[in-house]
């Protein structure tokens, strides 16, 4: 899809860091961006590479990950439609420290810093609207810091499969069938398990009659004790 085949001020408009602007900013701020189409492998951008711009995912999912010096990665975080990354690190005009890559097919909107400076210097109300949109994702990031330190890796795993999935409550003998958007590997990553790790979890899960998995789908039996499953007593 090539940038005059999609309208990206009506994109812009329903996005939470701009859906209060005026068809006037919108057509400034899309005459600023750049529509790319990623395969699944191609990087948005590496560690070390200036930034100039921040992302928007139209379609697809997009992964950030860090390498260490071994070459294991561990991935940060996981970006869906409609999910913007690398805000904050424009702002302070310093090279990407993580990488970033398409999980699969995806198209990812960039906005140039440049752009987005001009506006907040015409609307300093605009600047609110950066500042939420960082503020949400530090926000994310310390929840997930805080369940990492203490929550086991079984609660990690049943959390992911209930909140990241918004599952809800449902009476007992509905099944609610989550797929996995990514592979498992992948999943285990984010929530800092080993992949062997993140498969005996499932199997403990199977085995108490809790879940089924059928390769990417997980069919949830019960949900009100897969919440409460791993849970400490008192």
């Amino acid at each position: 899809m090539e940038k005059a085949d999609f309208n990206i001020p009506r994109f812009l408009s329903v996005h939470a860091l701009f859906c209060n602007l005026s068809p006037d900013e919108l057509e400034r701020v899309a005459a600023g961006c750049t529509l790319k189409r990623l395969n699944r492998g191609d990087g948005v951008f590496r560690v070390g590479e200036p930034c100039h711009e921040f992302h928007v995912v139209v379609l697809g999912q997009v992964k950030l990950f860090a390498l260490s010096p071994a070459g294991q990665e561990k991935v940060i975080e996981l970006v869906g439609p409609g999910q913007s990354f690398a805000e904050a690190l424009m702002f302070i005009g310093k090279p990407y420290i993580l990488n970033a890559q398409a999980l699969t097919g995806s198209l990812v909107l960039s906005v140039s810093k440049d752009t987005i400076v001009r506006e907040i210097e015409r609307d300093a109300r605009f600047s609110m609207h950066m500042l939420a949109g960082i503020s949400r994702r530090l926000h994310g990031l310390v929840r997930d810091i805080e369940t990492g330190a203490l929550h086991t890796g079984m609660q990690r795993v049943i959390g992911y499969l209930l909140r990241e999935h918004q599952v809800e409550d449902c009476s007992t003998g509905e099944i609610y069938t989550v797929s996995l958007p990514v592979s498992k590997a992948t999943i285990a990553s984010r929530l800092s398990l080993t992949p062997e790790y993140f498969s005996k979890v499932l199997r403990e899960l199977e085995d108490a009659q809790l879940i089924r998995v059928d390769k990417r789908d997980i069919h949830i039996v019960d949900v009100p004790r897969l919440a409460r499953h791993g849970v400490p007593a008192g």
